[in-house]
């Protein structure tokens, strides 16, 4: 079955069913997944305490997906 990742519009990216997936350290190390989940959201703002997993700070921070920014920073260009 292909794995899903849900890019969540200024949020996490989400994996439904992590049992199909690896995720590794910059090392290559395994990182665990959380036992029990059957989602997990991987940080996208880089502000989580839980990192590489979201703990919802995206949301105290105002951060803003690329293409959100994109859009807003083509916005302040037009003449």
């Amino acid at each position: 079955m292909p794995v899903t990742i849900l890019v969540k519009q200024n949020g996490p990216y989400r994996i439904e069913d992590p049992s199909q997936v690896t995720i590794v350290d910059h090392e290559g190390k395994p990182i665990p997944i959380p036992e029990g989940k059957t989602t997990i959201a991987l940080c996208r703002c880089g502000a989580s305490s839980t990192k590489p997993f979201c703990d919802g700070t995206h949301s105290k921070t105002g951060f803003r997906g690329a293409e959100q920014a994109r859009k807003e920073f083509d916005a302040q260009q037009q003449p």
